[in-house]
């Protein structure tokens, strides 16, 4: 029972408290939009590069698991007294004598250009280099023939090449069946690679069958390069014994190497500029931040008159306290709703260019959505409370 004379305040509900709080941002859209602006960039930072190193790290893993991270090289070093060692003639079958080892191949440098016709000036090679290679090759290394053909028997022993993704390009060949000039030697294009993730050397390079490099460009039989695979588990054993096995007499001229760490430093190089990126992006959101709390405390001054009003008619301090941090809170909501669907549009577009598969982590949805409530409470607070502390008549009397 209440006596006479006194006010009854009335519960506000939660569809009294999204009303009251929205009528503020009705009445001002211009000034919403763009204080939602600046929180919306920032969100969309964050989760753009969250989702961006997430894409990339996601293909990266995919192309790791394909490719396979148990390929070792095997290549020659530096004599005691600074020269260039080589790799015995045998040691291919020295390295298939290990256990663990499951496949080997190897290239072998030859001393030969090749060019697109045999009017071209000696001198523009293009950087294209002559690799003698073996038949096993694209199995060792995991990789494919885009085009045509790799070399077979046949072509192994006569006048035929495999280009590289790059050197085919750098040719101007588009499709097998053409021919270059190659060590004085009208060669057949049997092939064209795609790319070598793990062996980036063979994007650039002609490859011809192994006799054949002995027969018509005076290859050596030295192999420069050996591509070992071994069963996962024994990855670092047979590593430790490649060296003796491929040049027993001199085991320190020899240089082992696993691709696939390349691949896993750089994955760790984009995890260290995500996080800088990151940096970045919570900056730009503590500025949007700063941007909201700035208009609440501009639509307290300016709304004095309507405070008064209310706190004459019966609001309490805490209902005033609740619709102006309800006013802050659904500002910055609109703003993080604009930042994930701007981020998530961004990574899209982005994996789908880059060829990724697209992926936008959950907890960086929702770590952003929170992130922009928190934002919005602390940005609202301080005008919430200094608009709940003013008298009703100081209010009304505002100009």
């Amino acid at each position: 029972m209440t006596g006479p004379g006194e006010l009854v305040q009335a519960r506000l509900s939660a569809a009294d408290v999204v009303r009251v709080g929205t009528a503020g941002l009705r009445t001002r859209p211009l000034r919403v939009v763009l204080s939602a602006l600046g929180v919306a960039i920032g969100i969309a930072a964050m989760l753009s590069v969250v989702g961006i190193s997430a894409s990339s790290r996601a293909g990266l893993d995919r192309a790791l698991d394909r490719l396979g991270t148990n390929l070792l090289t095997v290549a020659p070093g530096s004599t005691m007294y600074g020269g260039s060692a080589e790799l015995p003639e045998r040691a291919v079958a020295m390295v298939r004598r290990i256990g663990p080892v499951r496949s080997v191949s190897a290239v072998g440098r030859v001393e030969a250009h090749v060019y697109r016709n045999d009017r071209i000036p000696v001198g523009q090679t293009n950087s294209i280099e002559v690799l003698a290679a073996r038949a096993d090759l694209p199995r060792a290394l995991a990789g494919r023939v885009r085009s045509g053909s790799w070399l077979n028997d046949a072509t192994s022993r006569y006048p035929g090449v495999v280009l590289g993704a790059s050197a085919a390009r750098r040719l101007d060949v588009r499709t097998p069946g053409l021919r270059v000039w190659l060590g004085e030697e009208w060669f057949s294009v049997t092939g064209i690679l795609a790319p070598m993730p793990l062996a980036g050397e063979l994007d650039g390079a002609a490859l011809v069958g192994w006799r054949t490099a002995e027969r018509y460009l005076g290859f050596d039989g030295h192999p420069s390069c050996l591509y070992v695979r071994s069963a996962e588990p024994a990855v670092e054993t047979v590593r430790s014994v490649l060296a003796a096995s491929a040049n027993p007499e001199a085991p320190t001229e020899v240089r082992v190497s696993r691709p696939s760490d390349a691949l896993a430093a750089r994955r760790a190089t984009d995890e260290t500029l995500s996080a800088l990126l990151l940096g970045l992006g919570a900056v730009a959101l503590l500025v949007g931040g700063i941007g909201v709390a700035n208009t609440m405390v501009v639509s307290v001054l300016e709304r004095r008159p309507e405070i008064g009003l209310r706190r004459s008619l019966g609001a309490s301090r805490g209902q005033i306290r609740l619709q102006f941090l309800a006013e802050s809170l659904l500002l910055t909501a609109l703003g993080g709703a604009g930042g994930v669907l701007l981020g998530t549009a961004v990574t899209v577009a982005y994996a789908t260019a880059q060829g990724w598969s697209v992926v936008v982590p959950w907890w960086a949805v929702s770590g952003g959505l929170a992130l922009t409530l928190l934002i919005g409470a602390v940005a609202g607070l301080y005008p919430a409370v200094r608009a709940s502390r003013m008298p009703p008549t100081e209010a009304l009397a505002a100009p």
